[in-house]
């Protein structure tokens, strides 16, 4: 492989004016966590897998360059991202099979949390190749930890739909998970998704939207689901990367007839699709269920 790194025998990386060798890695794929924002977010064992890696990839050159640079690294990235993965990730596990040591770094964070890496790693574990994680940064985490929301059970969502059916559908489905929900979210869209959650989750569900993470503007804004609704459809240019979490349902349990008589009441002022999700915000029972049992009362009741 052409792009193998490039410094040599003198592997290292600097830490203010001193240098510091990289020891010789063994072979293997690494996941190597990076900054999300403030670039002194990086670990010293980051720093000496990226220096002492035979073969350094990455989502985007220019991106991973700027990390290198601040600390020395003469390593040359990689590209390997969802557009290239066909061509990228069988040279990548070439140079596994060769006996070299390759580093996977995303744009920021920890690798396979919403990147392409997901699919390398899969492969080189199914080839019997080791993977090696090395931790740091993570956006969801710095999120949950900043929010103020329960902590002792989360769940990462990703991205919702950018549709708003899809949005919804994904919602409801998630709507009695009992652990905070953390989101990532594309600013231009965050209004909406914050008055979709409030509208299937219920507008008093404490939440948090976190914006710029570790960087000059981090921002914290907590509050109800229907306050941050509320605040986000006034602002017209959101900026920055954004995670947003929502704290756990409150425990709700509603005896058989009342879910009925719930069920029948909502029915009587909304499509069955909005009273099934209504009532789940309600009960804290699950959405598909709830709108079956709708349609058999209306079967029944004709």
């Amino acid at each position: 492989m052409s792009d193998e790194n490039t410094s040599g025998g003198a592997r290292s990386f600097r830490l203010h004016n001193t240098t510091v060798p990289a020891r010789p890695l063994e072979p293997a794929l690494y996941l190597v966590a990076t900054p999300i924002g403030n670039l002194g977010d990086i670990t010293l064992r980051a720093l000496e897998t990226l220096a002492g890696a035979d073969v350094l990839a990455c989502e985007d050159t220019r991106v991973t360059r700027v990390l290198l640079d601040r600390y020395g690294i003469q390593n040359r990235p990689f590209a390997y991202h969802e557009h290239n993965a066909d061509e990228a990730g069988p040279r990548l596990l070439q140079a596994l099979e060769a006996g070299r040591s390759v580093a996977l770094v995303s744009d920021a964070g920890t690798p396979l949390v919403s990147d392409p890496g997901y699919r390398l790693a899969l492969q080189a574990i199914g080839a019997g190749y080791r993977v090696v994680p090395i931790p740091g940064a993570s956006a969801p985490l710095a999120a949950l930890v900043g929010s103020g929301l329960p902590n002792d059970a989360f769940f990462f969502a990703g991205f919702l739909p950018a549709k708003d059916k899809g949005r919804r559908d994904r919602l409801a489905e998630l709507a009695v998970v009992p652990a905070t929900l953390i989101f990532f979210e594309s600013p231009h869209r965050i209004a909406a998704t914050l008055a979709a959650a409030a509208d299937v989750l219920g507008g008093e569900r404490k939440a948090a939207v976190c914006r710029e993470l570790t960087k000059t503007f981090e921002e914290f804004r907590r509050g109800t689901l229907t306050e941050l609704a509320a605040f986000y459809d006034k602002v017209d240019n959101v900026k920055g990367e954004i995670v947003w979490l929502v704290g756990p349902p409150e425990e709700t349990v509603a005896a058989e007839a009342d879910v009925e008589a719930i069920l029948s009441d909502l029915a009587r002022s909304m499509p069955t699709a909005k009273a099934a999700a209504e009532a789940a915000r309600i009960t804290g029972l699950p959405r598909k269920d709830l709108y079956q049992r709708l349609l058999d009362i209306k079967e029944r009741h004709g």
